[in-house]
């Protein structure tokens, strides 16, 4: 599939064979780590799900249990099998994304019906790609193949077998409601997957973005997830000014709220993932992988677990520190040892710092009648 004058290149136009090949010319990452895309958050939040009690003898037990043969017969009998007679156009991105991302062993790809946009990568011992009829029809060819890159992605990485046993213990969890503790445990370990998931979607949408190598297409599909079929109606950068607004507003109320908002969903809130989106694609590290400079696979072996720790506490640190959260703002007061936790804590949290100081400069009589001070 690659061109005469291109050895990483994916070119475009249809070949001698007649095989469908790309539209358009994308590059190739030969031998490309996982590594090479993961988001820092994803590695760190998947160290402590590791460390969650309890955690490695659910993992252990359920690896042997899980009716992964079941769940293939599943889709097998009552979804499409994309293929070279059936879905092709998706088939071919398919391909195009294993070759892009270097992965030998094409997942099996299945259209299941079902109008709400969704698709996931599940299985423990060979990744299964399923995508529903409502993102099918949502997605133009070039935000589809962002998806199915993202897909890819996660099969790469190696995140559809914690996905599975997410989507089981979910099940597990609501079947076992009704006795008293019951799924206490499990929920915790459900929680801890969610936090873990949702780091791993931003790790899939930057192999999105490897394998359809156009961050425009990557925004308008989030932006068709968030708003529907709409593009006429919607803006790429007022979208972005969303995720904008989203960090900056309220108090430590809303953070609370942000937290409290999230906890359930498996994917974070799509505005969020644009904004990530785009940091990375103006990142140097993305220039660096996109000239070909990337880790490989077979250096993996040889990989700091202390440089990836490292990594990721950096990462986080700087988030904690350039985010306009309020409660992340409290945090790093906090941190650097800033004067009156106390008094700072009521004050973010009550949204009373500007008033605070207004009070400090105009006694309460002398206040205008409008004023809080004068209430």
């Amino acid at each position: 599939m690659s061109g005469p004058n291109d050895p990483n290149g994916v070119r475009g136009g249809t070949g001698d064979d007649g095989d469908r090949l790309p539209g358009r010319n994308r590059r190739r990452f030969p031998g490309i780590s996982s590594r090479a895309y993961e988001h820092p958050a994803d590695r760190s939040a998947l160290v402590a799900l590791r460390k969650l009690s309890g955690f490695d003898t659910v993992f252990k037990a359920l690896s042997g249990l899980l009716p992964e043969r079941s769940l293939r017969l599943l889709f097998l009998s009552d979804s499409v099998r994309v293929g070279e007679e059936q879905f092709t156009h998706l088939n071919d991105m398919l391909r195009d994304a294993c070759h892009i991302l270097d992965l030998e062993k094409v997942p099996a790809m299945y259209v299941t019906q079902d109008p709400q946009p969704n698709a996931m990568c599940i299985g423990l011992d060979s990744p299964i790609i399923v995508v529903t009829t409502g993102l099918v029809e949502l997605l133009d060819e070039e935000e589809m193949r962002a998806v199915v890159g993202h897909e890819v992605g996660h099969a790469l990485s190696g995140h559809s077998v914690y996905r599975t046993i997410l989507l089981f213990l979910t099940s597990l969890a609501l079947r076992i409601a009704w006795i008293p503790l019951g799924n206490v445990a499990i929920m915790a370990i459900i929680t801890a997957l969610r936090e873990w998931f949702r780091k791993s979607e931003l790790s899939a949408d930057r192999a999105g973005l490897l394998v359809g190598q156009d961050l425009q297409a990557s925004m308008r599909g989030l932006m068709k997830i968030a708003g529907g079929n709409h593009l006429h109606e919607m803006n790429v950068d007022a979208f972005l000014k969303q995720a904008e607004e989203y960090e900056e507003s309220g108090d430590l109320r809303d953070s609370v709220l942000k937290i409290l908002n999230v906890l359930p969903r498996s994917h974070p809130f799509t505005t969020v993932r644009a904004a990530e989106l785009k940091k990375w694609a103006a990142s140097r590290d993305y220039q660096r992988l996109m000239d070909g400079h990337y880790p490989r696979r077979s250096e993996d072996k040889d990989t700091s677990v202390y440089d990836s720790f490292k990594e990721s506490a950096n990462h986080y640190a700087d988030t904690v520190k350039s985010s306009k959260d309020p409660l992340m703002k409290l945090l790093t007061d906090i941190g650097s040892g800033a004067g009156d936790i106390g008094g700072k804590l009521r004050d973010r949290f009550t949204g009373s710092a500007a008033q605070g100081s207004q009070g400090s400069q105009d006694s309460p009589k002398d206040a205008p009648p409008d004023s809080p001070a004068a209430d």
